[in-house]
């Protein structure tokens, strides 16, 4: 008994660890949103189990150092499989890539260079800004002949767009010019494509209201049931959606499309990337594989993908 009660600490948060791993909906929104803030970096939350297993061996408790096997266990069944390397690279039809360029970027041409050398066919980007866009529209021009641009999101593409109009994302009492939503039909090889750009509102971490996600998750809202109105049986969108796929604020999202989610593919921010805010995501379609590319002067890494049709 007293060697349960000396490692009774650890092991009561390596059972509490291992529940929030397999069930963070357990975590309610209702005080400031921390279900939503938990599934943002569900996968750091691993890192719970070195700390417990030190508090565990300094106290010489085999009860709390056998409880962490449910947290061992939880974390590799949900993550372990993206450190394992890829058995083989499928074939894919399209690459595509996204990117939120950041609206103070220094150096737009030497991001559009970077971007244009990936040799994605489409190519959506975001934080799109009047002084910066010429030069975008020079560089990527040269290999995406075709483009269209909404307020501040846009996207290249080797293949000829149609129909390209805005999506309305704007959550309420957001200004009129906020424009942050796009949808183009890219003539494909492999047939018309309905390709989305969307860059949801940012969230904050604040007081009183602890982790704000309301205008994203309005946002998130109003582009799933756009998605969910799309007459093309091929969707893909790109964008910067502020959340992880975890995230239940992107649900709108989620339980319609498929994620491009091989590996962690974290994306923000750039400089130590901790959470994949950046997400290609399909419909009657497969994203085959995924990655980041090198940073470029955006707090945001590209992130590209391999589409099968």
């Amino acid at each position: 008994m007293a060697v349960w009660r000396r490692g009774r600490g650890p092991a009561v948060g390596a059972v509490v660890v291992a529940v929030l791993l397999v069930f963070p909906g357990v975590v309610p929104n209702a005080v400031g949103n921390l279900g939503s803030l938990l599934e943002t970096f569900l996968p750091w939350a691993g890192l719970a189990v070195p700390v417990l297993m030190v508090v565990a061996l300094l106290r010489r408790s085999v009860p709390a150092l056998v409880s962490l096997v449910g947290p061992v266990v939880a974390w590799g069944v949900l993550f372990g499989g993206r450190l394992l390397p890829a058995e083989g690279e499928a074939a894919y039809d399209l690459t595509v890539l996204q990117h939120n360029v950041d609206d103070a970027n220094p150096d737009p041409e030497g991001t559009a260079r970077a971007l244009a050398a990936a040799g994605a066919d489409l190519v959506a980007l975001e934080e799109l800004t009047p002084e910066a866009l010429p030069v975008y529209r020079a560089v990527l021009g040269a290999g995406h002949p075709h483009h269209a641009v909404v307020g501040s999101v846009g996207l290249w593409s080797r293949h000829p767009l149609v129909d390209s109009r805005p999506v309305h994302i704007r959550p309420a009492g957001v200004d009129a010019d906020w424009n942050r939503g796009m949808r183009s039909t890219a003539r494909t090889p492999y047939g018309d494509v309905a390709v989305y750009v969307a860059h949801l509102p940012s969230v904050r971490l604040r007081l009183p209201e602890g982790y704000d996600t309301a205008r994203r998750d309005e946002s998130a809202a109003a582009l799933g049931a756009a998605l969910a109105a799309e007459t093309l049986d091929r969707v893909i969108l790109l964008g910067d959606l502020n959340g992880a796929l975890d995230d239940r604020g992107l649900a709108p999202l989620t339980s319609r499309m498929t994620p491009a989610e091989e590996g962690f593919g974290f994306s923000w921010p750039a400089s130590f990337p901790v959470a994949r805010i950046d997400h290609v995501l399909t419909r009657t379609a497969t994203p085959v594989t995924t990655w980041t590319l090198p940073a470029t002067p955006s707090d945001h890494l590209p992130v590209a993908a391999g589409i099968a049709f």
